[in-house]
């Protein structure tokens, strides 16, 4: 190349093109040539981890013209990835790049390279939707184009007619600039770059381009278009929804939310009987229900001294269940489960355990949390589905309407046992898997994932699992762990529902005592799954309507006894964690409000990176 600087550089994104690229190539350096000096422009083929000869074609251009470079990826990056790995080793502070196939006519590069060498634009794309210039194209294409476009304008607020013409030119400051932010890495790459742009106030030349599709699209009309909406949707997130959620709305959403809840329930629940039940309590029974509840703890605190153990850690078990107590305080006083960082800021600043290793910890016991839940709940479901008319014979005549009182609730209460049993099924086949993954070689998360959709989001999604399963595999390896860490979580899970079952008791239910054992099991597994969506405080009012819906689908036991029993269960509970939580708040002294914002920075100081 002669000594002139480079200002221009083109790339070429190419995955197994070996019967275009060097057409393309050809095309492209001769199309330059009409309109720049000699040496001030470069052409580079980023080529995406092919399997077929375009990384020889490529090698042979390169060595053959000093104007061609050849990037090569072992693995495919996908396009936006690609491009993101040539436009950084790109010397051109103009950088245009375009689809290799040539769709777009070749007469439009000078109006597209210009706009930015002028100075007048920072990003630059053509358009198959100008007004007045309509693309011919199939009608599959045409439907999701227009389609895609439509919701980017609507969600993404982008004035922007066409966002994926792969026919794009940029100012390298600039892009660089938005590239920063930039999540996707493939499909989605190009719209937001634009659409980021757009929000940065960059200046953008939209124009009108003659277009014709050349053979077969590469894009996957399901995985792809289906991926790219979810694109959307985590842009629109990221944008509108997330600068609003602080944490003062939190809390006031959730308050709000805990509030209808209880007005609601005041106004179509009998809620004067159900205070008239609660106050006939035994409060004995009540009283030694909050003792069982207090026993849990230790095992918690033994759970995970077990856990740490298996990740290199030893603590005493005392200050670890103290950890927990202020951790479970942290999500009754403040929404969203924000309380499960918190654990991983007390370990770290009172035990310097690191903050990837207080997280990995928390999602293994989070991960035995619900095998455990899922499987008490569908053993007890298949029990109660399959085995109503023996041992359950009293609660199946209830629920199936065969009682002479009236008190079942007929075939409603019959469809509520046969697909509460296919819930049960499907919940333990689903915890099979998680463990068979845990403990297997094979990586089955991406290749389940990648049958849904192949664009970086999708990536992003299956590494979060593939870590989650990582963490699982690190206690799973260790029989002897996976045995202790399981059996650990069966023993504080049942003093749950022993828990629940006094507190039934104290409402002097007539039922027989095994019907009344299996229930609640299954009422107080749905109610702690119900608790696992972030939308109140300590999941106030979720437990006590899953509670409350199955006691009364699968008993006889009324509504105000139902919700009576659930809300003072509940409450047991809550005031056994809040009492723990603040002793150890002070034995430890530790600030929750302090570790709730430490918390979050502790979040992102945990996620892995690249290195």
């Amino acid at each position: 190349m002669s000594g002139r600087a480079v200002e221009v550089s083109v790339v070429l994104p190419a995955y197994n093109e070996e019967a275009t690229i060097e057409n393309t190539v050809e095309t492209t350096l001769t199309t330059l040539d009409s309109f720049l000096p000699a040496g001030t422009y470069e052409v580079l083929v980023a080529e995406d981890g092919c399997d077929d000869r375009t990384p020889e074609i490529a090698d042979r251009m390169e060595a053959e013209d000093e104007r061609v470079r050849h990037f090569h990826s072992d693995e495919r990056l996908g396009r936006g990835g690609a491009l993101n790995h040539a436009f950084r080793a790109a010397d051109g502070e103009t950088l245009v790049y375009f689809d290799t196939d040539l769709a777009t006519d070749m007469k439009h590069l000078e109006e597209l390279v210009e706009a930015i060498r002028s100075g007048e634009y920072q990003f630059a794309t053509g358009s198959r939707w100008m007004p007045g210039n309509v693309a011919d194209r199939p009608a599959k294409r045409d439907f999701a184009s227009r389609g895609f476009n439509g919701l980017t304008r609507l969600f993404l607020s982008s004035d922007l007619k066409d966002h994926q013409c792969g026919f794009k030119a940029f100012d390298r400051d600039a892009l660089f600039d938005v590239l920063d932010d930039v999540e996707d890495e493939h499909w989605f790459w190009d719209t937001e770059v634009l659409v980021r742009a757009q929000r940065r106030g960059y200046d953008i030349k939209e124009f009108a381009v003659e277009w014709e599709p050349k053979g077969d699209t590469k894009v996957d009309l399901v995985r792809d278009v289906f991926g790219m909406g979810s694109q959307i949707m985590r842009c629109w997130w990221e944008f509108s929804v997330q600068p609003r959620i602080t944490r003062n709305v939190s809390i006031a959403a959730g308050v709000f939310l805990t509030l209808v809840a209880v007005l609601l329930m005041g106004e179509y629940l009998p809620m004067d009987q159900v205070l008239t039940q609660m106050s006939n309590a035994d409060p004995m029974l009540v009283g030694v229900a909050a003792l069982v509840y207090v026993l849990s703890w230790p095992l918690r605190g033994a759970r995970y001294r077990d856990i740490l153990e298996e990740l290199g850690y030893t603590e005493d078990t005392d200050f670890l269940t103290g950890a927990i107590f202020v951790s479970q305080t942290g999500n009754l006083v403040f929404p969203a489960r924000a309380g499960d960082a918190v654990r991983a800021y007390v370990v770290k600043a009172r035990r310097s355990i690191p903050y990837p290793t207080g997280f990995a910890s928390l999602a293994v016991e989070r991960v035995f949390d619900l095998l455990t839940i899922t499987v008490l709940a569908g053993v007890v479901l298949i029990g109660l589905a399959l085995t109503g008319m023996t041992s359950l014979s009293g609660l199946q005549s209830t629920v199936l309407g065969s009682d002479p009182s009236g008190g079942g609730v007929g075939a409603s209460g019959q469809m509520a046992v046969y697909v509460a049993g296919g819930v049960g099924v499907a919940a333990i086949l689903a915890a099979a898997v998680i463990v068979v993954s845990a403990r297997s070689d094979r990586n089955y998360v991406r290749a389940v994932v990648s049958k849904l959709s192949n664009d970086s989001y999708a990536d992003y999604v299956a590494g979060v699992i593939e870590r989650f399963t990582s963490d699982v595999q690190t206690v799973a390896g260790n029989r002897s762990a996976f045995l202790t860490v399981g059996a650990s979580s069966l023993a504080i899970w049942t003093l749950d529902v022993v828990t629940a079952l006094l507190v039934l008791l104290a409402f002097d239910v007539s039922m027989p005592l095994v019907s009344l054992v299996a229930v609640t099991f299954f009422a107080v597994s749905v109610g702690n799954l119900a608790k696992v969506l972030p939308l109140s405080p300590g999941g106030v009012g979720l437990y006590e309507g899953a509670f409350t819906i199955f006691v009364v689908g699968l008993t006889p036991i009324s509504a105000a006894v139902a919700i009576g029993a659930a809300i003072l269960d509940h409450a047991v509970k809550n005031i056994v964690t809040l009492v723990g939580g603040v002793v150890s708040m002070f034995v430890l002294n530790v600030s929750l409000t302090t570790a709730v914002e430490e918390s979050k920075e502790a979040r992102v100081d945990a996620e892995p990176t690249d290195d």
